[in-house]
């Protein structure tokens, strides 16, 4: 089935956003012991994303925690502080987020130091298309949790727990329709973001406004009073005459897009000199089904990939005209639809992710044999995201509509002193020792996101909210 159908909409009226940072304490993961469908060993899901420690088992000491942080009333942004009980309830109708992109700090480029500060852009599906909102937050404050948290004494504890509550700071931006995708890139110094419709426009906003008002006070009084409600789209483009999902950035080329939609047509933007964009009215026309994702390639300025719903993967390249930009093809990449791909930004591979549940590495310089050098089925239900590690070529993560978030490692190899072990426990033998890490606990989870300037950390969106974590094992 396409990504559009794979990605059901929520249709909640009460949503808490949710932030879990913790710290995996050994070296290998002792999830992929479990049984599929079991509940995690490491954290336990309840009912609005609240998670709490349960048996520790063979699982090393480590406490997350789980801090739900709800969208209070749509209608305006608002600074949120949690209560002392760390747990909150929506106020109004808020929404869930399908996508989200991180927002470089402009602070630097290494941020991994605690307490964590995260910037984020998402967009919510909520049920009635005048309800939506277009999300600038900045998490901050997140502390370390688990075995290399810093204990304390009975004393001191009541005060560490005050000074370590973690904080988000929240603006809106309002949006007529649910936000399939979110894909954010600067602009002569200006983060933009462009923002897929399910009215089937893609447009393009400037978050200069906004990101002031997530890091000051007086600048989000002024937001809220005065710009808020101000806030157009820089340029809009509706020439999809459908909604649709695929959608990237170049990484070579300042401000050129492509977006993909249901209809199977794929449009080039390039950015013009009066700070809007020439599209091309001609669409790249090669599948046969809905584009599900878009990857420019990292190296190379002009070339691109696509994915679909009709199994293929296609690279292609736009000095050509296109009818006939499509350079390479794998026509059968995945057994059904392909929802996701990654280029990775170190090694000539490409990452995809399918309908089957299938992960599978492409070396690009094997693409048109059509086969790839490696393929992965731990999760057992359609691939949501996938990402390539932004400083590791080998490391990878990926999401599942199986509820379930691994880490893999392709520079790992089976141990050869332990294959008697694995071989006398069957649920260890079928496990790829390429499998670093499996977190469980969220429900229906979308897209997947490294922040590149903090190290390890992952985030995710999903029904149970946003999680942010990093593991040992990365």
């Amino acid at each position: 089935m396409a990504l559009a159908a794979a990605r059901t909409r929520f249709t909640l009226s009460q949503y808490g956003a949710a932030v879990a940072l913790c710290q995996h304490g050994g070296p290998r993961c002792a999830l992929p012991k479990m049984a599929a469908g079991s509940s995690c060993p490491f954290v336990k899901m309840a009912a609005l994303g609240s998670l709490r420690p349960v048996s520790k088992g063979a699982v090393p000491s480590v406490v997350p925690r789980w801090w739900p942080l709800p969208f209070s009333n749509m209608a305006a942004a608002s600074r949120l502080l949690l209560p002392q009980d760390g747990v909150s309830q929506p106020e109004g109708g808020s929404a869930p987020c399908l996508s989200f992109d991180v927002v470089p700090d402009p602070l630097g480029q290494e941020l991994g130091r605690f307490p964590l500060s995260l910037q984020l852009c998402a967009g919510t599906q909520a049920e009635s298309a005048q309800a939506n909102r277009l999300l600038v937050m900045k998490m901050h404050n997140l502390h370390r949790t688990g075995a290399g948290a810093e204990s304390s004494n009975s004393d001191e504890e009541d005060d560490d727990e005050e000074e370590k509550k973690p904080q988000l700071e929240l603006a809106m931006i309002p949006h007529y329709g649910g936000i399939n995708r979110v894909r954010v890139t600067q602009l002569g110094g200006t983060q933009v973001a462009a923002v897929w419709s399910e009215k089937g426009q893609v447009e393009i906003y400037d978050l200069q406004r906004p990101l002031v008002a997530i890091s000051d006070p007086q600048a989000m009084a002024t937001f809220l009073r005065e710009e808020q409600a101000k806030i157009k789209p820089l340029f809009s483009f509706a020439g999809h005459m459908t909604e649709g999902f695929a959608m990237d950035w170049s990484p070579m080329v300042p401000g050129r897009l492509v977006t993909g939609d249901s209809n199977k047509n794929i449009h080039l933007w390039s950015p013009k000199a009066d700070g809007t964009w020439h599209v091309d009215q001609r669409p790249f026309t090669a599948h046969t089904a809905s584009v599900e994702d878009l990857q420019w390639s990292p190296t190379e300025a002009t070339v691109f990939a696509s994915c679909s719903a009709d199994g293929s993967i296609r690279v292609w390249d736009v000095r050509a005209a296109p009818g006939r930009a499509c350079m390479l093809t794998a026509s059968r990449a995945h057994a059904s639809d392909v929802n996701v791909i990654s280029w990775n930004r170190h090694e000539p591979f490409l990452l995809s992710g399918g309908d089957d549940g299938a992960l599978r590495v492409w070396d690009l310089r094997l693409f048109q044999t059509g086969t790839s050098v490696a393929t992965f089925k731990q999760h057992t239900a359609p691939i949501t995201s996938v990402e390539w590690h932004p400083a590791d070529g080998g490391v990878f993560a990926a999401a599942g509509a199986d509820n379930q978030v691994t880490q893999w490692d392709l520079a790992v190899e089976r141990d050869q002193e332990g294959e008697g072990e694995s071989e006398d426990d069957p649920a260890l033998a079928s496990i790829p020792p390429q499998l670093l890490f499996v977190h469980q606990g969220e429900t229906d989870i979308k897209e997947l996101h490294w922040q590149p300037q903090c190290p390890g950390v992952l985030i995710t969106t999903a029904l149970s909210g946003f999680t942010v974590f990093r593991t040992i094992s990365v």
